[in-house]
């Protein structure tokens, strides 16, 4: 497989870190990023791979998107993978009838929106290349198919994230850029909580399928361990 340049987004721990340690065992060149720079280094020092490097990121802050953006088109001249994993408030002690709204709309913003701002700053550097991998990382929690209470703002956002890969895949047919969901299900970190079955070994790697698909590859579908999963 030929080295890629991908980049994390929300990647000091859990899925996004364990994406990160994956996709450079692969052989692929990692910029990992978190909003907090003290804690995104340290992860890259524990990691211990040359093939990983940091950079912040606040994916509601429009600057420091385009700061990436300036950086990665200026040391890399390209993109190849772009996992949006960043996500928040998996809120499970409220309902819709009572949500604050305040509380949803800065989960609509880090979850909806900041996938869209991240992979609105990077298609044209994809474009350009004639290839690209997106893959949000979304959750059974946004799938309509049987879903119900509980979770407003999270549910919303995730469900929402799911539309946009949908909007992105019909955009980017024939582009060479292949865009996909992908649900890691009920995993053992800080927001899946320790009572969940999967370890974040488990939820990393259907991430890395998606994130490194042939060129022949699925686009705007949702995904778990690589099998297809109604929306």
């Amino acid at each position: 497989m030929n080295s890629k340049i991908a980049l994390v987004t929300g990647a000091n721990r859990g899925i996004g870190r364990e994406v990160c340690s994956q996709l450079a065992k692969a052989g692929h060149q990692v910029i990992l990023t978190s909003r907090d720079e003290e804690k995104g280094k340290k992860v890259v020092e524990e990691l211990k791979s040359d093939l990983i490097s940091y950079h912040p990121l606040d994916v509601t802050d429009d600057d420091s998107v385009a700061q990436l953006q300036s950086y990665i088109e200026t040391n890399y001249g390209r993109l190849d993978i772009l996992v949006n994993n960043a996500g928040i408030n998996y809120d499970t002690w409220q309902n819709a009838e009572q949500a604050d709204l305040q509380s949803v709309q800065k989960t609509l913003n880090t979850n909806l929106l900041g996938p869209w701002r991240v992979s609105q700053a990077f298609i044209p550097l994809m474009r350009k290349n004639g290839y690209g991998r997106i893959v949000n990382v979304s959750s059974g929690a946004g799938a309509l198919n049987g879903m119900g209470g509980g979770t407003p703002a999270y549910s919303v956002s995730k469900a929402s994230l799911n539309v946009l890969t949908i909007k992105l895949a019909a955009d980017l047919q024939n582009t060479g850029i292949l865009v996909n969901s992908v649900g890691p299900g009920w995993v053992r970190t800080d927001m899946g909580g320790k009572e969940a079955p999967r370890d974040v070994t488990e939820g990393a790697e259907g991430v890395v399928w998606a994130a490194t698909l042939p060129d022949d590859g699925p686009t705007g579908g949702f995904f778990r361990d690589g099998k297809l999963i109604e929306w």
